[in-house]
């Protein structure tokens, strides 16, 4: 009985934590599309944001890679996960600020 007790809590602290992230979704990434590929803590078509904000830890040129990579799309960085499928461009759709605003968001968690 005690196992059983200690895997559920244990089991509800990892989906507490998982909706936590969840709920952290920004309006603006709704309101742009993203979520329709992205989501923070896992794959949906393209990869989970926490894994690349973990990809790109303490590289200095991420920021400006990431925002290029949102604005005119493209593939080849995560053939592993999206199986080929091309991330579309984002610009002049969503404004040079915001994605900036969801690239720093991104590169946070």
């Amino acid at each position: 009985m005690k196992k059983l007790l200690g895997f559920t809590a244990a089991a509800a602290l990892v989906l507490g934590a998982a909706q936590a992230q969840a709920a952290s979704m920004p309006p603006l990434a709704k309101k742009s599309g993203c979520t329709a590929c992205h989501a923070i803590d896992r794959k949906i078509v393209g990869p989970g944001w926490a894994d690349v904000a973990k990809r790109y830890k303490g590289d200095s040129g991420a920021k400006a890679a990431l925002v290029k990579k949102v604005k005119t799309g493209g593939k080849g960085n995560w053939t592993e996960v999206t199986k080929g499928v091309p991330m579309p461009p984002y610009s002049p759709r969503v404004s040079d600020a915001d994605i900036e605003k969801l690239v720093d968001f991104i590169l946070g968690l």
